[in-house]
């Protein structure tokens, strides 16, 4: 790709950056000194003043050099390409300058953990950790999660010593060769598969698994990408895109939980969603990924985008391809549920937009989309055939707002798949298995509030219902997948590598927590722990006799009857905690929703119990819990004990 003369980019990216600062969408988030971020735009400006030093000519003997240059090899596999240190290259001119921009973005963070270190960790990335308060669990919200920002590194196994462990992983990571096939498969009618990892390959299972290559496909292809995470390592990441390629990324906010805009790199824009009250996470994982060709590729994910979600812990993708449409669309306002309408509806939530409108008014004019509406009109998703189904957060007044988002959204889904169980004595009865990595503070009436909407259910049978009827109803049939302490401690990476899930001792401990639904969470593909969210439900008949209220108010005319059918999966961000899915009160008249995080999966029927057990990513039949197992609580391990 032509870049230009090395001086003429080094003007445009002081002009962007410039003007990025005058924009006034464009919003500093980091609460830092002015003293620190003099200094930080000095280095900058140092590092543009050797890219105009350097001769268009030595630049580009320099990026023919480092073309030609032969990857290493190494005898480990990895899930990510080759790139040096960025301390230690050799290019000059452009190369030379993104390396040190990158280089300056990590001693930014740097000097931000020493001024906030409550936000910044460098030792764990715990996400996951859903610290709900028992107290009027239904009412309150959650504290919010601890972030982890910059968390590239794992551990390996007979090493206790995080610091060395970290600088010999990120020394193997980035000397790693690019393990990725020439040929790039395309995914039109989807594809689900776990994430590769160098402690479970080969798989036991033999399957086939992604690797962060072969997500992003042809690097040089990309016209534009689109991306979110909760823990984040943008240096890491920013070494597996062209320089030239625009990127926004969707990322967790600032206490404040305010939204935000900010240039984070040349040709690099990182928005934040509202958060009420500073309190939640912004916990979705995807990617649009839009390339020269006029496809785009629509990722759903469970793994961050930090080293360790793609190399020592299982994660699950779904990624389909989309098709570009030879001609647009109208926008159609009759498909109110479609796939496209809900996720341009989520991208709207995450401040996406003013994102889209900056990068196309500073330097990017011909963005394959400017307006997010675009991705119904001018995509092809007739064989999209999941659903997908989002958490946003914030409080949901109304019918008309509560189905979109959290477990009533769900409810929809399942609705709109036909697998909706009935009431009275002919319904269907259906068993959740519900396996992730953190554990929430369960009461009966929320068991019961999710499994009404996980049967297709509406939550206008039982909104107005006294709450102390419900809160003596019996547990429905949902299990709780999660390793116990014996199964972290088998894996190859044993209780180190225990840093990303969660449960607590106070919550297991409780007088009514649901101890007896605990089932052990192993993986499928080998001796490694997983950072997947998954729900596997299977319808049963119910019980000969069984009465259940009925409701003559619920339409079903857009019901697409799926057969044979025995019950469905989700895949996505959300555990199993009403942070993730929400809680509902109010009445049957008027509900209201309150849900903590940003969450996104989706949803498709099961079509055999053979598929089903193909479809998990834990081993099926699941294993209750015995007398003398207790879940994994790393507070409670040597290891984690100061994280």
């Amino acid at each position: 790709m032509n870049f230009g003369e090395d001086d003429d980019l080094a003007r445009a990216i002081a002009l962007s950056l410039e003007e990025a600062h005058r924009n006034r969408e464009v919003i500093e988030i980091e609460d830092i000194s002015e003293d620190e971020e003099d200094r930080f735009q000095a280095e900058l400006r140092q590092a543009l003043a050797a890219s105009q030093d350097q001769s268009p000519n030595q630049a580009a003997d320099a990026r023919s050099a480092s073309r030609s240059q032969p990857s290493a090899t190494n005898t480990q596999t990895y899930p990510e390409p080759s790139t040096q240190p960025l301390t230690t290259r050799s290019e000059t001119g452009l190369s030379s300058f993104l390396s040190e921009r990158a280089q300056m973005e990590k001693e930014r963070l740097a000097r931000q953990k020493r001024l906030r270190p409550d936000i910044i960790s460098t030792t764990t990335c715990n996400e996951d950790d859903d610290d709900d308060d028992e107290e009027d669990e239904e009412l309150r919200e959650p504290p919010v999660k601890r972030q982890q920002i910059f968390c590239s590194y794992g551990v390996r196994p007979g090493n206790n010593s995080p610091s060395s462990s970290s600088q010999r992983d990120a020394a193997a990571l980035r000397h790693a060769p690019a393990n990725v096939s020439t040929i790039n498969p395309l995914f039109w009618n989807g594809e689900l598969r776990q994430t590769a990892t160098q402690h479970g390959e080969p798989r036991k299972d033999g399957k086939k698994t992604f690797r962060l290559t072969e997500i992003l496909g042809n690097k040089s292809e990309l016209a534009l990408a689109i991306i979110s995470s909760y823990s984040l390592d943008l240096p890491w990441i920013y070494e597996f895109f062209d320089s030239s390629v625009p990127v926004i990324v969707v990322a967790q906010p600032d206490p404040s939980g305010e939204t935000s805009l900010k240039y984070v790199f040349p040709n690099w824009i990182r928005t934040t969603p509202f958060l009420r009250g500073g309190r939640g996470c912004m916990h979705m994982k995807f990617m649009l990924l839009f390339y020269k060709t006029g496809r785009l590729r629509v990722v759903v994910s469970t793994a961050n985008l930090i080293a360790y979600d793609y190399r020592d812990i299982e994660n699950t993708i779904w990624l389909q391809d989309i098709p570009q449409r030879n001609e647009p669309l109208q926008n159609d306002s009759k498909a109110l549920q479609d796939f496209p309408t809900v996720l341009q509806g989520v991208l709207h939530s995450l401040h996406v937009q003013p994102a889209l409108r900056t990068m196309t008014k500073d330097n990017h004019p011909n963005l394959p989309i400017k307006s997010i509406e675009e991705l119904g009109m001018r995509w092809d998703w007739s064989k999209v055939k999941v659903y997908l189904v989002p958490s946003i957060s914030g409080k949901h007044e109304g019918w008309p707002a509560v189905v979109k988002t959290g477990h009533p959204r769900l409810m929809q889904a399942v609705r709109k798949m036909g697998l909706r169980t009935g009431k009275g004595r002919s319904s269907k009865d259906i068993a959740l298995e519900c396996q992730g990595s953190s554990i929430g503070v369960y009461t009966t009436q929320w068991f019961n509030e999710f499994h009404w909407s996980a049967r297709g259910e509406s939550a206008e049978d039982w909104l107005d219902e006294p709450r102390r009827r419900r809160e003596k109803l019996p547990y429905p049939p949902i299990s709780i997948i999660y390793p116990t302490k014996t199964t972290v401690q088998k894996t190859t990476l044993g209780e180190q590598g225990g840093g990303t899930l969660f449960c607590r001792r106070r919550q297991w401990a409780a007088t009514k927590f649901p101890r007896d639904h605990f089932h052990d969470s192993r993986s499928k593909g080998g001796p490694v722990l997983m950072h997947s969210k998954m729900i596997i439900a299977t319808f049963r008949q119910a019980l000969k006799g069984q009465k259940t209220p009925d409701s003559d108010t619920e339409d079903d005319s857009d019901v697409e009857v799926i057969e044979p059918a025995v019950g469905w999966a989700y895949v996505g961000s959300h555990n199993f905690t009403s942070s993730a899915w929400g809680t509902l009160s109010g009445s049957g008249f008027n509900p209201v929703l309150n849900i903590s995080n940003y969450e996104l999966g989706i949803v498709f029927p099961l079509n055999s119990l053979e598929h089903a057990d193909s479809v998990a990513c834990f081993q099926r039949p699941v294993t209750k819990y015995t007398a003398g197992d207790v879940p994994w609580i790393q507070e409670e391990s040597i290891y984690h004990r100061n994280e």
